[in-house]
């Protein structure tokens, strides 16, 4: 297994892949800010210091520290041509032994979306999951009525399994998520939601 303990960069057609660093707080300020009204009702509700510096800082320490423990893969989303964050997209909960799994979640600024670039992201770090990290399934969960979400994980070859209740806190309440997996090797075959 690729070791982890180095600066974890990861390049696509048109972005660079990084962990978030310190300099990286005006953009994601402005970019989180900007998109505000796009993003809330997919994410859980923003605590009351989402937009510190403070609560950005403790999120730099916590990819960190998580990309050094192999147990989570946080990147921005950088645009090569003018060094631009476009979102960000983490591959969490990373589980060794039998399961070889992990979780993925996203998102993208508003005047970003619906260009290609998170295909472009998931496609890359699923692949960089399966043949750097030699995990065998990847999960992503999303609300039923997301459909731009579901018609992305589906796109970039994610499968839909079924259903969880009560999966998630979104905008401050219990909410039901269908649950998609991209496999290593899959033979499944196409299925799609009922």
């Amino acid at each position: 297994m690729l070791s982890l303990r180095r600066k974890l960069t990861i390049e696509t057609a048109r972005m660079t892949l990084r962990a978030p660093a310190h300099h990286d707080f005006r953009p994601w300020v402005a970019l989180r800010s900007a998109s505000r009204e796009f993003l809330t009702p997919w994410e859980p509700a923003w605590s009351a210091d989402h937009l510190s510096r403070k609560a950005f800082s403790n999120r730099v320490y916590w990819a960190n520290r998580s990309i050094n423990a192999g147990t989570a893969v946080p990147l921005f989303l950088v645009r090569r041509s003018d060094n631009m964050l476009l979102g960000a997209i983490t591959l969490d909960n990373i589980r060794r032994g039998p399961a070889l799994a992990g979780t993925l979640g996203y998102w993208t600024g508003a005047a970003f979306a619906r260009q290609g670039y998170m295909r472009e992201a998931i496609e890359t770090v699923v692949h960089y999951a399966f043949t750097h990290l030699e995990l065998s399934r990847i999960e992503a969960a999303c609300l039923p009525e997301n459909a731009a979400s579901r018609g992305l994980l589906e796109r970039s070859g994610f499968k839909y399994e079924g259903v969880a209740q009560s999966y998630l806190q979104i905008d401050g309440r219990w909410r039901t998520h269908v649950l998609y997996a991209s496999l290593r090797g899959d033979r499944r075959g196409k299925t799609t939601a009922s």
